[in-house]
């Protein structure tokens, strides 16, 4: 791990980190790094089993007590209300929000609200979660958000007509646009919180070898071909703890970030008005407006 991620003993003593996605890979190892930082860490998982599993897991790697665990299907949005109430109850304070809870679909799904499932989990899970914990963060500040998002954003546009993909569904074009959603949103709340000493910036953590994408027919097959040139969940969540943990990056804010370093994000990345109206339509879809 760099030293530029301040790994030292205690260097986030007194912070609370809310991770999701935290029963393996990324999410795991993130949560993981954090608490070895002396921040309490709260595990978002949809599983029980699993969720106990890698909290037992991390509390034993990290040598932390401080790590707790809260369950939430962050496809459904009656889960994620019920999951920022039981935060908010059981924590005064939120100085890191990690959205890292994301997955990849062969096959079209609906989520429990009647939306596509790669939309409904990747985009409109964090930006429900994010706006409901906004409060706290801003109360906390300085504060980050921190958002995971993938190179994989790069050439698909927001389908506005057919934001569903009712018409003609593609597992690689639908998480595309969920990774691209992910940026605007980024870069729209990061020009929305200016300000208020909440930063957020979003990242690519590179190609990593966990379970996402496993036993989805061609594409589960492409994943076990190259599993061996993949980045460790370790090595992949380096630039999610560099941006939730470093100094060198304490009010930078709408950014995106491969490597640790910023980067250009895709040309579409940066049309404000997609971003906005992206923006309208989630808070609609979310029944926040």
């Amino acid at each position: 791990m760099s030293q530029s991620i301040n790994k030292s003993d205690n260097a986030l003593s007194g912070k609370v980190c809310l991770v999701t996605g935290a029963n393996s890979g990324l999410g795991k190892a993130t949560a993981r790094e954090l608490a070895k930082m002396g921040s309490t860490v709260v595990m978002v998982t949809r599983s029980q089993e699993r969720g106990e599993a890698a909290l037992a897991d991390v509390r034993q790697t990290s040598g932390s007590n401080q790590v707790h665990l809260l369950l939430a299907d962050l496809s459904s949005l009656e889960s994620i209300r019920q999951l920022a109430a039981q935060f908010k109850a059981a924590y005064s304070r939120l100085d890191i929000l990690i959205n890292n809870a994301g997955a990849i679909f062969k096959n079209r799904q609906l989520s429990v609200d009647g939306y596509e499932m790669t939309f409904a989990l990747n985009h409109l899970g964090y930006f429900l979660l994010t706006n409901l914990l906004l409060d706290l963060l801003k109360a906390s500040a300085p504060a980050r958000i921190v958002v995971v998002s993938s190179g994989a954003h790069i050439g698909g546009p927001i389908n506005f007509d057919d934001l569903m993909q009712a018409k003609k569904y593609r597992s690689l074009v639908a998480y595309g646009q969920s990774k691209l959603a992910n940026i605007l949103f980024t870069y729209e709340l990061a020009r929305r919180l200016e300000g208020s000493g909440v930063t957020a910036n979003a990242l690519h953590p590179g190609g990593v070898a966990t379970g996402f994408g496993q036993g989805e027919g061609v594409m589960g097959w492409f994943f076990k071909l190259i599993r061996p040139f993949l980045l460790t969940p370790e090595k992949g969540a380096e630039t999610q703890i560099y941006l939730a943990s470093s100094p060198e990056v304490e009010g930078v804010t709408g950014k995106y970030f491969d490597k640790k370093k910023p980067i250009k994000s895709s040309k579409e990345s940066y049309d404000m008005a997609v971003a906005q109206r992206l923006w309208q339509i989630s808070e609609q879809l979310t029944g926040l407006a």
